[in-house]
């Protein structure tokens, strides 16, 4: 019997169903909680909270963490989820490769992460053959299905989260991909874009937490958004926004991946990076990447340039400090329209760190009106690379225990 279907079996109403699945997301997100706070956020009187709360705990899946800080009167006792009581299969995946790990219910990895290459646009990159892979990573892991939650996959591409579909990659006739994955490994599957995800970890876990307008820009193969507006994660109306990589801001005639020339993605995505740095070594340019730039690997290639950049390396510098301000100049974009408190920089090139930041604020002074740039933040992401993975799994949590 798999752990989301357990409950169906206990001699409960529905109505108390739903309620355990709302205290445990608020525990997810939240860490740790007293039944007043589980009150609070779950719209439920005290008495309801205490009493499903108390159920939660006899069934082993909250615990007791201890007394919270008195406001006056007793101190009360506040409750988490037990990290094992659950587990979750994470699935980050680029236009290049896909990682997977297993997270218990603390955000904790308890597997190591394992990266695959699996180009989204090769011949060998089937359904099936992320259903194996999968399959396989779950029988190494020893945790038996019946132990995992969910299985959240985030992935480049027009995805409809709802429906589990990614027009993009990895189509089927008939059948949507996270649809099509539940069966094979019969664990719910839920689906989301990679950018969006990105976007949910930092604002459930990172430095966006809490806030309620917030663009996170995720610096990868492209160059992809995901939006938090009035305090939700933002979808759009079909699951399709955020394509911040195609803004069609310059007349180079560059071919983009989306068929267009002129997209943003042109100019300053991590595998525009690696070209540029690999015609400029041709070229004789002085730098110390001569000696280390992967002929074939392009994430060892992009990890060697972030890094020369990072040593100060005066060429790879200065091609972050392009593509930066590249990148800036769509964000002069995104601030004119939705005015964002913070902008996160986030993403497998966010290891770079404040590199990005100089060059994207000078795009900013010479785009963007300066009461509106004044108001917006741009900071880097505490998570890295490891957000999609977070996101992932949040994913799980946010698609299952809403209901």
């Amino acid at each position: 019997m798999h752990v989301l279907d357990e409950w169906a079996y206990f001699p409960m109403s529905e109505k108390s169903v739903i309620y355990k699945k709302k205290i445990i997301r608020e525990l997810y997100f939240a860490g740790n909680l007293s039944c007043s706070d589980i009150s609070d956020r779950t719209s439920t009187s005290l008495p309801l909270a205490t009493k499903m709360v108390g159920q939660l705990v006899e069934e082993k899946y909250v615990m007791p963490t201890g007394y919270a800080p008195s406001t006056g009167g007793r101190r009360p006792q506040s409750y988490s989820l037990r990290p094992e009581s659950f587990y979750i299969v994470s699935v980050a995946m680029d236009q290049l490769f896909t990682r997977i790990v297993i997270m218990d219910m603390h955000q904790k990895q308890v597997t190591p992460v394992r990266k695959f290459e699996f180009p989204l646009t090769a011949k060998e990159a089937t359904p099936d053959r992320l259903a194996v892979l999968i399959n396989e990573f779950i029988l190494e892991s020893g945790i038996g299905s019946t132990q995992i939650a969910g299985i959240g996959i985030g992935m480049p591409g027009f995805v409809n989260a709802r429906e589990g579909i990614n027009y993009s990659f990895l189509k089927l006739a008939g059948k949507g991909l996270a649809r099509y994955l539940t069966e094979r490994t019969g664990i719910q599957t839920f689906l989301e874009n990679d950018s969006g995800l990105i976007a949910l970890a930092e604002f459930r876990f990172g430095i966006a937490r809490n806030m309620r307008n917030v663009l996170v820009i995720n610096l990868g193969w492209g160059v992809g958004l995901g939006m938090i507006l009035n305090g939700e994660y933002f979808r759009g109306h079909n699951g399709f926004a955020g394509e911040f990589s195609h803004l069609p801001i310059y007349s180079n005639n560059k071919l983009c991946s989306c068929g267009k020339t002129g997209c943003l993605e042109t100019e300053a995505s991590l595998l525009e990076l690696i070209a540029k740095a690999e015609e400029g070594i041709r070229n004789g340019s002085l730098t110390a990447l001569s000696h280390s730039l992967p002929a074939r690997d392009r994430d060892l290639a992009a990890q060697a340039i972030l890094s020369a950049a990072e040593d100060g390396d005066k060429f790879a510098v200065g091609l972050l400090s392009e593509a930066g301000y590249t990148i800036g100049r769509g964000i002069a974009i995104l601030i004119h329209l939705l005015n964002p408190e913070l902008i996160v920089l986030s993403g497998r090139g966010a290891s770079a760190g404040k590199i990005w930041q100089a060059p994207i604020q000078q795009a900013l002074n010479e785009h963007c009106i300066p009461r509106l740039a004044s108001q917006t933040r741009i900071e880097v992401s505490e998570l890295g690379n490891n957000a999609e993975l977070i996101g992932a799994a949040a994913l799980v949590v946010e698609s299952y225990y809403s209901a």
